[in-house]
């Protein structure tokens, strides 16, 4: 009885880490080399795969960006509101996504609505 409840636990065990999320949205304070080699600063939105494990997300905004993540079936939606606009200041945000298997679509929305990625770069 004992052998038949380990093994029941270790196979739902398995089966959840099988199983287990890896979604993830992180702002990213140093950028790799080889990645600030492909940031392009004239264009507003950036996609730099990593080599297929995440994407490097690069939005170069003129005031203050709060971003948020949202997920909606197959959908990753990434939501930056922009704040307190200068004139003549471009900063650049750079942010890290990994999404689970079954998202294969980002939508980027900046203050509510959608904008295309202007440049993706696959490595």
């Amino acid at each position: 009885m004992r052998k038949i409840v380990l093994m029941a636990l270790l196979g739902i065990s398995i089966l959840a880490a099988c199983n287990s999320s890896t979604l993830s949205f992180s702002e990213i304070e140093n950028v790799p080399n080889n990645v600030q080699e492909k940031v392009d600063a004239t264009v507003r939105l950036q996609s730099i795969t990593d080599g297929g494990k995440g994407y490097y997300i690069v939005f170069h905004s003129r005031g203050d960006v709060e971003a948020n993540l949202e997920t909606e079936g197959n959908t990753v939606t990434i939501k930056f509101n922009e704040t307190n606009p200068q004139a003549g200041v471009v900063k650049q945000n750079t942010y890290y996504l990994t999404t689970d298997r079954e998202h294969d679509t980002i939508d980027v929305q900046v203050n509510g609505e959608s904008i295309p990625f202007d440049n993706v770069i696959a490595q």
